[in-house]
């Protein structure tokens, strides 16, 4: 592996920042605290959420990172600055422990039982970095994290304690399929390099099988399905029981 680590500071921070895969952060982040805002949370509150989400999804982003480290050599893939050896695993293995010592209090400020929810999509996340996103049960993760995602909202508030009630179930079981869907969507552009790394988790041995143009097209119109059926569930049931 490459020794050409980053010398100057800001070079450093560029790499770390891509290493934490920070436009999936801050996308869920914002989505988060939208929808909290939507549900008629004052701002302090829908801030405190997307700040959670932020710190948990970036640790994960470096986590993802530190683990398909190698793979991502092998692969040769492009915009990697650990396995590229421009940032120092340990370097990121330290922020990455930052990042999760941010999260607890972070989250926990949204409320104990919705601080407990988010913080639950971490193990679910290493469990999934570590093992299962090389495999047939790469969607595992995903479709368990999202699930998560609605007892994060519905149960937050300001400060510690138990807030509002239970998500429904078919806002629950909306986003799991959000989540199942979120995870073809985001490994699409990987195919290659998953390919060639080893990898064979369950979007690429679909596409294998029926070619990559279909599984985009199938991506597409599943996703569509699984947000619009998310959206009306919400608008419908609402979020909390």
């Amino acid at each position: 592996m490459s020794e050409a680590v980053s010398t100057t500071r800001s070079g450093q921070v560029r790499d770390l920042v891509r290493s934490a895969h920070p436009k999936q952060a801050v996308f869920l982040a914002a989505v988060l605290g939208v929808l909290a805002a939507v549900d008629g949370r004052p701002g302090r509150e829908y801030l405190s959420t997307a700040a959670a989400v932020l710190a948990v999804q970036l640790s994960l982003g470096l986590s993802n990172d530190l683990c398909d480290q190698h793979h991502d050599y092998r692969a040769q893939t492009v915009g990697k600055p650990i396995a590229q050896g421009l940032l120092p695993a340990s370097r990121a293995s330290y922020w990455m422990m930052v990042l999760i010592l941010l999260a607890v209090p972070l989250s926990v400020q949204n409320g104990s039982v919705a601080g407990v929810a988010l913080l639950l999509t971490l193990p679910i996340g290493w469990a999934h970095n570590r093992w299962l996103h090389r495999t047939a049960f790469s969607w595992l993760g995903w479709t368990l994290s999202a699930a998560l995602l609605p007892a994060f909202l519905a149960y937050g508030g300001w400060a510690g304690g138990m807030h509002g009630n239970p998500p429904t179930y078919a806002v629950t079981g909306a986003a799991a399929a959000v989540g199942f869907c979120l995870h073809f969507v985001t490994t699409l552009g990987d195919l290659v390099d998953d390919n060639k790394s080893g990898a064979r988790n369950l979007p690429l041995r679909i596409a294998l099988r029926i070619g990559a143009p279909r599984l985009l097209v199938l991506t597409i119109l599943f996703t569509t399905a699984a947000v619009a059926g998310l959206a009306v569930a919400s608008l419908t049931l609402g979020l909390r029981q």
